[in-house]
């Protein structure tokens, strides 16, 4: 459509009628009654109109019902034009296509004769803008519809303000601004264009049909492997037959951008993520989108960043991750996922009593207590005063889940399940960032182990690291109290945000697309939801 049609609805309406709806005629023209029978008719229209939306109605009540769209001036025309330019183009971002409900309000435009009509096209403009603006700037989706762990609260948005905004600015300049600022929504669009175009140039070519590739190996599918690589822009172009030093090193360069062990060997799990489509990457880059668009565009100057996916935890200040480290997440089993959230980290606890979670003293210990009294001894069985329980004089078997009345801790030591020091970000899920003394678990490619908490690789350097703004000498302070033993509470004199994340699809600051396999099954069910919701791929239907 072209920004004249898109303005140029006018043929359809009386000139003299149109005009009077909106105030626009001198008194000299027309009896000053008549004008203002037909405002007070175009006002009653629009509040009629508007009355099912309470960011529409509180802006029009505001602006005392003065029309931004309908009016004949310059400004009106080009806030139609900007408007019905960016609904045209929603699938830019991921969105549903919208060229039907421009056709839609077109026709509305043209079919327009009375006032109550033009009152009607008015409060439909502006829904279409406070609607579009709405899923642009806090997403389509409602995270906690999707999956029970995407417990993550959209940020809101007053509509009113879009209305205001494209009342008061260059409309095509506002348009533009209501597109997510962060560089990670903007490298996903580039990169959402790019995989768009190899779709619809055939993809990356035949997938690798092998179980294991390796240095040396030659034949068909290492052919395949290289031409693959070759066309994901991991290999200079190549004749080479055999699986060479170069191939390794791509084979490498892929397994680090797809968070895989970076050994060089085309194993069963590095010819799966090889052999995704394109269609498959696109996916995860629109559902990124989607994601990115739940997030505040404030994340703090300072944030620590966890993505339960690549199974790290940074620190990012001012847009640099400054500290990084592995993390371990929650077990993929339906009551021990990790949540995904946003929250401001308050303290950290160093030599940390563990005060075990009622859910795991009733599924876990309570069965072992009642086979044998002194089964977990390491941890304190305690009674409502906090005094220690007699294990020995304690009959077990006549409790149950609903009635087992002790507490259970765990002492402050080496071996206790939150290590030496806890980060607290109080919540009502009870999940936190801590140390574990269980250190094997971060070689492992896929780390899925813990009842939900973050566990760190390097909980003492992430102490150091927050330490950092408030301590001349971190290091020294946080060993000088953990080598006292006692349970430290350490308050931050700056909280921080923390925000849990589940990204398959990230964009890193060089502009490069990594992807991350689907540890819990939350995006096929995002994009799932999107589908729904009318999102599709170009040239892929279903």
């Amino acid at each position: 459509m072209t920004r004249a049609s898109a303005g140029n609805f006018m043929p359809g309406i009386k000139a003299g009628l149109f005009a009077l709806a909106l105030g626009g005629l001198t008194a000299g023209t027309v009896a000053s009654s008549a004008q203002a029978e037909i405002s007070a008719a175009f006002r009653q229209a629009v509040a009629e109109a508007a009355s099912g939306s309470d960011s529409v109605a509180k802006f029009y009540r505001e602006n005392g019902y003065q029309a931004i769209w309908t009016g004949s001036d310059e400004a009106s025309r080009q806030r139609r034009n900007a408007l019905l330019a960016a609904l045209n183009e929603t699938s830019a971002h991921g969105l549903p296509d919208r060229s039907a409900e421009v056709s839609a309000l077109m026709q509305q435009m043209r079919g327009v004769r009375t006032t109550r009509d033009i009152g009607s096209i008015e409060a439909a403009l502006s829904q279409a803008l406070v609607d579009y603006a709405t899923e642009l700037q806090t997403g389509l989706l409602v995270p906690s519809r999707i999956d029970g762990g995407m417990v993550r609260k959209k940020h809101t948005v007053d509509g009113s303000g879009f209305l205001a905004g494209i009342r008061d600015q260059q409309p095509y300049a506002y348009m533009r601004s209501l597109v997510p600022v962060s560089p990670q929504y903007r490298g996903l669009m580039r990169e959402k264009l790019r995989l768009e175009q190899i779709l619809a140039a055939g993809g990356w070519g035949p997938a690798v049909n092998a179980k294991k590739l390796e240095p040396g190996d030659q034949g068909p599918a290492v052919i395949a492997l290289r031409n693959r690589l070759m066309a994901m822009g991991y290999l200079q172009r190549s004749a080479a037959r055999s699986y060479d030093a170069a191939l390794e090193k791509a084979v490498q360069d892929f397994q680090s951008d797809h968070g895989l062990e970076t050994d060089g060997v085309a194993g069963a799990g590095t010819i799966t993520e090889v052999n995704k489509p394109v269609s498959n990457r696109l996916k995860s880059i629109i559902v990124a989108m989607e994601r990115e668009r739940w997030l505040k565009p404030d994340r703090g100057e300072r944030h620590i960043l966890v993505n339960q996916t690549d199974f790290t935890a940074k620190i990012v200040d001012n847009g640099d991750v400054t500290f990084e480290t592995r993390s371990v997440i929650g077990k993929n089993t339906h009551d021990r996922r990790s949540p995904e959230f946003s929250d401001e980290m308050e303290h950290m606890v160093i030599n940390p009593s563990w005060y075990v979670p009622r859910s795991i003293i009733t599924k876990e210990y309570l069965p072992k207590l009642q086979s044998n009294p002194n089964a977990v001894g390491h941890i304190q069985i305690t009674d409502r005063r906090g005094r220690v329980v007699n294990r020995g004089s304690a009959d077990f078997s006549q409790y149950n889940a609903r009635n087992f009345p002790f507490s259970m801790r765990q002492p402050p030591s080496s071996r206790n399940a939150l290590g030496l020091v806890k980060f607290m970000f109080p919540n009502k899920y009870n999940i936190y960032l801590h140390d574990t003394p269980q250190k094997s678990l971060f070689a492992r490619e896929v780390r899925a182990f813990s009842h939900g908490c973050i566990r760190l690789a390097q909980p003492f350097e992430f102490a150091y690291a927050l330490l950092a703004k408030q301590s001349e000498n971190p290091k020294d302070f946080f060993h000088r109290i953990l080598s006292s033993g006692k349970e430290t509470k350490v308050a931050l004199e700056q909280k921080v945000p923390v925000h849990i994340i589940y990204r398959t699809a990230v964009v890193t600051r060089k502009g490069r697309a990594e992807f991350r396999r689907d540890v819990y099954g939350r995006d096929a069910k995002v994009w799932a939801a999107l589908e729904r919701a009318g999102v599709v791929l170009p040239g892929v239907q279903g």
